[in-house]
């Protein structure tokens, strides 16, 4: 009996020990992966386990999805965005007690100044601001887009090598992923736009004459018919996302996942958390949709795909994009309908990003167009528009998107690529520019300062391009695309952050700004072409008319600037675009009906040779 007694105690006094051991504890904001191995055997975990965390938290209470890792491994990626104590307890679809009921708890650390101060990512997710028109991180500190296109950064062709780049480093052949990303942070950008998977099979490997078709007729016809443009979009380790397709040598099987791809994937993902990067993340490009659509279940496998990426991914700061529909052409890719369907019944199904990140989607035109607003893709919550036209016809796109009710932040997340365009394109005024010439660097200049000041205020994405271009640094070919590291040297790359040296300039005062170009008399110089880049200049007026900017471009005439306010005294500064730099101050007195006439530009030409910014606010006295 004693013994029993004693057994007894012991047991209470262990458990009460157990019960007394303090809580893991991590600062918040970091991500902390639950690992479950499955006791059942499946066939094919991709498809047939859904698994879960209730996640509960200081004023947080949601589902947090799991992803497969391999084997009978599933990972769930969990973050504190407050801090104090949290818990979790697991579930799933299957009847499996590796996976099911299990608990466990952790302790969330506030995060000291030095620590926000070192990386931006600890100011927490990226959010809409309040008034729907522009981009924040959680703690209210502003969020400004500064983007470039990495598009094929998750393969080899952007290499993760596992060095550190000197400080002075200049791109160059046998750039890897580290120095690209060290080049661009230190010229102020905070953003890689990436798609996360090229489902397509080694397709290269296969008849140039089948695959790599010059006619167009013969790509239409196959592609039409559900085949896939193949490249070789592996990773580093040879590995693809999808498993191969025995009914076709050209197309993935989409219903049979590679977790390996993704394990490759990861290690960029945490690699820009930690260099303090926002991540623009697609799913995958417009080209596999005729085949995932004509051979697989398109609904139920391409929402598990898309959920797939946000189990996986939704704990990065990331603004996520359900596809990559960079070119709307029914023998290319599906009709944004299709899409819209399948995005509406991933969000229906699984809910929209854990954190509340935004969802957007790479256009060609407007999402608004394409999509609607609201109810009519639910799933959706910034706007963008994106690739056609690359002239003046952006800007009007843009205007309707923040004039909507219940606005969304809207981005140009595909203009024009220095480099790229001159080749592939015919967009531009019917222009071809040199390449990396004065009115290349132009055409991407322009379209940065015109998208953010017709409303574009969460940011705007560089188009460096990149997708296959050479990483050998053989010279470049007439017709061919520029290599990372050429496109990268591109003057017009670094003039994107001078941008947000000039919106910024007076904090988040530009998030109470409009787009009132036609308050400037005349917006259009005489004979501004509309489908060009020449002639027209743009105003940013702040709603009780103290601040304002302003944007012209080249061949733009000297305006005078309407609707301030009567009699105020306003200080004006030139702003310099290509260098980066404020030229000197001077005051004018508007007039009693709240009028400025401009004399010249700051070079005295009162029909501009070059393109100029023009910062003007309330001086008081």
């Amino acid at each position: 009996m004693k013994l029993i007694y004693l057994f007894s105690l012991l047991s209470i006094l262990c458990f009460a020990c157990q019960e007394k051991q303090p809580m893991d504890e991590i600062p918040m904001l970091e991500i902390k992966e639950v690992v479950l191995k499955s006791e059942g055997q499946y066939d094919n975990p991709y498809t047939e386990v859904e698994c879960w965390l209730e996640l509960e938290g200081p004023d947080f209470k949601k589902k947090i999805y799991g992803f497969w890792n391999g084997d009978n491994e599933f990972v769930f990626r969990l973050v504190a965005i407050s801090p104090g104590e949290w818990k979790w307890k697991s579930f799933s679809n299957q009847d499996d007690k590796g996976l099911n009921n299990h608990e466990g708890g952790f302790k969330a650390l506030p995060l000291s100044d030095e620590a926000i101060n070192l990386n931006p990512n600890n100011r927490g997710f990226i959010r809409s601001t309040t008034n729907g028109r522009a981009l924040e991180y959680a703690d209210g500190t502003p969020f400004f887009m500064l983007a470039d296109t990495w598009w094929a950064a998750s393969t080899w062709r952007f290499p993760l090598k596992g060095i550190t780049p000197s400080a002075d480093y200049v791109p160059k052949e046998g750039i890897s992923f580290e120095e690209a990303l060290s080049f661009r942070k230190k010229q102020g950008y905070n953003t890689i736009a990436m798609i996360a998977a090229y489902p397509n099979w080694k397709a290269d490997e296969y008849p140039a004459q089948f695959i790599n078709a010059d006619s167009v007729g013969v790509r239409q016809a196959w592609e039409k018919n559900g085949i896939d443009r193949g490249k070789d979009m592996h990773d580093e380790n040879g590995n693809m996302p999808f498993e191969a397709w025995e009914k076709s040598p050209i197309i993935a099987n989409y219903d049979r996942l590679n977790p390996e791809y993704f394990k490759s994937l990861d290690k960029k993902m945490k690699y820009l958390k930690k260099e303090g990067f926002v991540t623009f993340l697609e799913t995958v490009r417009r080209d596999h949709g005729p085949s995932w659509k004509k051979y697989f279940d398109f609904k139920e496998s391409y929402a598990r795909y898309v959920q797939y990426i946000v189990a996986r991914y939704g704990a990065f700061n990331i603004i996520f994009s359900g596809i990559h529909l960079d070119w709307i052409n029914e023998n290319f890719c599906l009709p944004p309908d299709d899409f819209n369907e399948v995005l509406t019944y991933h969000y229906n199904k699984y809910g929209g990003l854990p954190y509340g990140q935004p969802h957007s989607i790479l256009i060609d035109g407007s999402t608004y167009t394409h999509f609607g607003h609201g109810e009519s893709a639910p799933w959706l919550n910034m706007h963008a528009v994106g690739n056609v036209p690359r002239n003046h016809g952006f800007y009007p796109m843009i205007e309707e998107i923040f004039a909507l009710n219940s606005p969304y932040p809207v981005a140009n997340l595909e203009p024009y690529y220095p480099g790229w365009d001159n080749v592939f394109h015919n967009l531009v005024a019917g222009e071809r520019p040199v390449p990396n010439s004065d009115r290349d660097n132009y055409f991407g200049r322009t379209q940065m300062y015109g998208s953010v000041l017709s409303g574009g205020l969460a940011g705007h994405v560089y188009g460096t391009g990149a997708y296959c271009g050479s990483t050998t640094g053989e010279p470049r070919n007439e017709g061919e695309r520029p290599s990372i590291w050429e496109g990268l040297n591109y003057p017009s790359g670094a003039q994107l952050p001078y941008l947000a040296k000039f919106i910024l300039s007076e904090g988040i005062a530009y998030q109470q700004c409009e787009p009132k170009k036609e308050l400037l008399i005349p917006h259009k110089a005489k004979n501004a072409p509309e489908k060009g880049l020449d002639g027209w200049s743009f105003l940013l007026l702040h709603q009780d008319a103290q601040l304002g900017f302003l944007y012209f471009e080249n061949q733009s005439e000297i305006p005078q600037v309407t609707g301030l306010n009567p009699n105020g005294n306003y200080e004006l500064t030139w702003f310099d675009p290509i260098s980066g730099e404020w030229l000197e101050k001077f005051v004018i007195k508007a007039d009693e009906q709240g009028q400025i006439q401009l004399v010249s530009f700051p070079d005295e030409t009162k029909i501009s040779t070059r393109d100029w910014a023009l910062k003007l606010k309330v001086k008081k006295i």
